[in-house]
């Protein structure tokens, strides 16, 4: 199975547990006392198990467990929905509750400095694990993403949620919408923030509780759910549940190069793929967005109740066989035209999307290749992330004539209904043969330069071309979001070596993240004297696409360089308030 299968099957176990109900008792009367009739504008919630007992895998060799305990938070009479923003990189991020009454929409701001990211709600729920003696041996607080893996919790609850899939990790993030459906639940396993414990073989009795603080703010009632726990040792090398490389699926897609990148690089140190941390077969705590061009930890998994081979199947088949992202939500067309577009090509007076960059992250030293053409230099690796602000998508699609290399390029505009009302030529897509890419690349989408101080240009990176992506939710605020993107990762983008046209889409809200471990995300400084500089990531450099503004393409990071050859160093300060090299 291919990396890019993987990843769609991925989001396929969504989409089928997404249509499945959690068998589970609901909280009838409001935590609070209030009527049925006082309690309709605001949620309702509740904290309840899935299953009085699970069963946690810890491999031999990778010991430790992920507490995914089939805890999860329903609303009922009205929806939690939450809008996470923050102004600037200089502002702190503010939560928002909205509560909708019919035709009427109030707002209640969360408690300033209760949210630090866009990562969910910290330390939501409490867990303390007992273990068969009656010791305490465990007290941890777990995060909540409010938009983690989710079921109907009764079958007249709206068909699909349409809060997204997951909560962004992208530390540039400026606005994100968390919420719970009204007749839905929402896992409070942590996923991506969560970290294994460590917990002998052995029976345990889990209470999970939500934090005193949320239950104030929200009316939660104090309701501790508790769930038998059964953490069993595996040795994978004996049989009994696979290698531990087969027990997760590959949120990063075929965006992520192999170590040392192949033959078609050298810069050894920055393509090692980091170990995967131990995990069940099946992951729902996020889908293959918000990881973006190559390799990132998956989240373990988040869907512990008896359905998972139900809702294996149930995914195949609504992810596959009828083109959803979810139980019954139709996903949008990407299929490139079947044609060349035909009549002159006009640029209307139609919404456009508006491109721009954040700062670049992830920011390392590779170390030295010890042989190939790359022996003996040093390189400044880095990840880089161009969205789509909109109000608009931007499309665009390839045309290969019979027997040529390169596919003529067409970016197209619609209007408000969605018809296509124009196109223009804008360049031209390549075949790249690299391992870890193996798909058509859009060339000139953006640049990536290493400024002196004085902003001066001291290096150019050799990537110049990209498959579109939607990797990253960087602002699902905006006008025209879109919250259940289709192409969010390679299995429905960007082609093949056969594919006579490609189309490539960035939705609005939406971001594309290459990261450093592949060909081309780094900068050679083995000559660079140390000092100051800036990463600059520069969408649209060749202004070919047709956008809003093309005054807001530009993001600078700034580094600073030391060491001697062989041994450099990189020092990140931090961005405003986003400390995250």
């Amino acid at each position: 199975m291919t990396r890019s299968h993987q990843a769609r099957l991925g989001r396929s176990v969504i989409a089928g547990a997404a249509a499945i109900a959690v068998t589970a008792g609901i909280v009838a009367a409001a935590p609070d006392g209030r009527t049925a009739t006082a309690a309709q504008a605001t949620p309702q919630l509740s904290l309840i198990a899935a299953s009085a007992s699970v069963t946690l895998d810890s491999y031999k060799e990778q010991p430790g467990v992920y507490l995914d305990l089939g805890t999860y938070l329903t609303a009922e009479n009205a929806p939690l929905e939450l809008k996470v923003t923050r102004k600037s990189y200089k502002d702190p991020v503010v939560a928002t509750q909205i509560i909708r009454d019919g035709a009427k929409t109030r707002t209640k701001t969360l408690p300033g400095g209760l949210v630090k990211d866009f990562t969910g709600l910290p330390g939501f729920v409490q867990i303390t694990m007992i273990n068969a003696a009656g010791k305490t041996v465990l007290n941890k607080a777990e995060d909540f993403c409010p938009n983690n893996a989710s079921g109907r919790v009764r079958p007249d609850a709206p068909a699909s949620s349409k809060y997204p899939e997951s909560c962004p990790v992208n530390p540039f993030t400026l606005g994100s919408v968390w919420g719970v459906e009204k007749g839905w639940a929402a896992n409070t396993y942590a996923g991506y923030s969560s970290t294994p414990v460590a917990l002998p073989a052995g029976k345990y009795t889990a209470k999970v509780s939500v934090a005193k603080r949320y239950r104030d703010l929200f009316g939660i009632a104090d309701k501790p759910q508790t769930v038998k726990v059964t953490v069993r040792e595996i040795d994978s090398e004996g049989g009994g549940g696979g290698a531990p490389a087969a027990r997760h699926g590959s949120h990063a897609a075929g965006h992520s190069a192999p170590a040392g990148h192949g033959a078609a690089s050298g810069h050894a140190g920055h393509g090692a793929v980091p170990p995967a941390a131990p995990a069940a077969p099946t992951s729902g705590a996020g889908p293959s967005y918000n990881v973006g061009h190559g390799p990132h930890t998956p989240a373990p998994p988040a869907l512990p109740w008896a359905v998972k081979k139900a809702g294996l199947k149930a995914g195949a088949r609504l992810g596959d066989a009828a083109g959803q992202t979810d139980g019954s939500r139709k996903a949008p067309a990407v299929k490139a035209a079947p044609k060349r577009p035909t009549g002159k090509a006009t640029v209307p007076n139609v919404p456009k999307p508006d491109l721009r960059s954040l700062p670049a992250y992830g920011i390392t030293i590779s170390e030295p290749a010890t042989e190939g053409p790359d022996k003996g230099k040093d390189f400044l690796a880095f990840s880089a992330n161009v969205w789509n602000a909109g109000p608009a998508q931007l499309v665009v699609d390839g045309f290969r004539a019979p027997g040529k290399e390169l596919m003529d390029a067409y970016q197209y505009f619609y209007d408000a209904n969605g018809k296509q009302v124009g196109y223009t030529p804008t360049g031209t897509m390549e075949w790249d043969p690299r391992p870890g890419h193996e798909h058509w690349h859009f060339t000139d989408f953006a640049s990536y330069r290493l400024l002196k101080a004085d902003q001066k240009e001291a290096v150019r990176s050799g990537k110049e071309a990209f498959c579109l992506a939607n990797t990253d939710a960087v602002d699902y605020t905006v006008k025209n979001a879109n919250w259940h993107p289709y192409n969010t990762d390679l299995s429905t983008a960007c082609g093949q070596q056969n594919s006579i046209s490609v189309r490539e889409v960035l939705d609005v809200g939406s971001g594309d993240t290459y990261t450093q471990d592949l060909p081309g995300q780094s900068f050679d400084i083995t000559t660079l004297p140390n000092g100051t500089y800036y990463i600059q990531v520069l969408a649209n450099p060749e202004k070919r696409l047709k956008e809003t503004d093309l005054n807001n393409n530009s993001a600078l990071r700034k580094i600073v360089l030391g060491g001697k050859k062989g041994a450099r160093t990189v020092t990140v300060p931090a961005h405003d308030l986003v400390n995250a090299n």
